[in-house]
């Protein structure tokens, strides 16, 4: 099954969580006085920044899915995936709207993060708007885990690179209007579009456990078996 158009849904969609939680920053990036062209320019280049992260942290998922793929286990992966998607709905999107709430003593690096980011913040270069992207693609946000989850079901580093690269273009048309038409994400559109999001989850979790189930429906539950490496066959 091609899981890429998946990760550009979750993108799109997911963009409109991801206004209220770096909406505020995208709307306070520097240089809002300068000449339009390169304002545009300005935050195509953070958004930027953010894709590429997203994209680097897909190495990990790969790895992780790689290593699930040789001990044969990523029918079970991908079940647990559409599961875990399912719970954090019914837990009323609390892992999604407040990730750090359950990592404990992790803080701390995030507060470095936020430090980085407040240094930056003061300097309207080109340069700097890059580097706030790159680290706001760090800053904790459950939605951007399930896709790194949903990444590692494709069991190599390339293809979860690939997935969280179109995960992170799914993000951007959004994001990039958020910093140039302030006036469309206010809270009301917000809150409608919001709705579409428990939809789009669910569908998603329903593929990625059809997916696990291995049916042997091309595109939606191929035989995963197939895909098995030699020395987990059992052969």
């Amino acid at each position: 099954m091609n899981l890429y158009w998946t990760a550009l849904l979750l993108g799109l969609l997911g963009s409109l969580h991801c206004l209220g939680m770096c909406g505020p920053l995208a709307l306070a990036l520097p240089g809002q006085s300068a000449a339009r062209g390169r304002f545009v320019t300005g935050r195509i280049i953070y958004n930027s920044g953010r894709v590429i992260t997203y994209t680097c942290m897909g190495i990990f998922s790969g790895l992780v899915g790689a290593v699930v793929r040789w001990a044969g286990w990523q029918q079970g992966l991908s079940i647990a995936v559409g599961v875990g998607i399912l719970v954090a709905m019914f837990l009323g999107y609390r892992l999604l709207r407040q990730p750090w709430a359950w990592l404990g003593r992790l803080q701390a690096p995030w507060a470095k993060l936020k430090i980085a980011l407040a240094a930056r913040m003061k300097n309207p270069s080109l340069p700097s708007l890059f580097g706030i992207g790159l680290l706001n693609g760090l800053l904790p946000c459950g939605l951007v885990y399930v896709a790194l989850a949903a990444a590692a079901t494709t069991g190599s580093t390339p293809q979860a690179m690939l997935y969280m690269a179109f995960f992170g273009l799914g993000t951007f048309p959004m994001m990039l209007a958020a910093t140039l038409f302030a006036p469309i994400v206010q809270a009301t559109f917000r809150i409608r579009m919001q709705r579409a999001i428990p939809v789009a989850l669910a569908t998603l979790a329903a593929l990625f456990i059809l997916r696990g189930l291995s049916l042997g429906i091309p595109y939606i539950s191929p035989d995963l078996s197939s895909e098995t490496p030699a020395c987990c066959s059992g052969n």
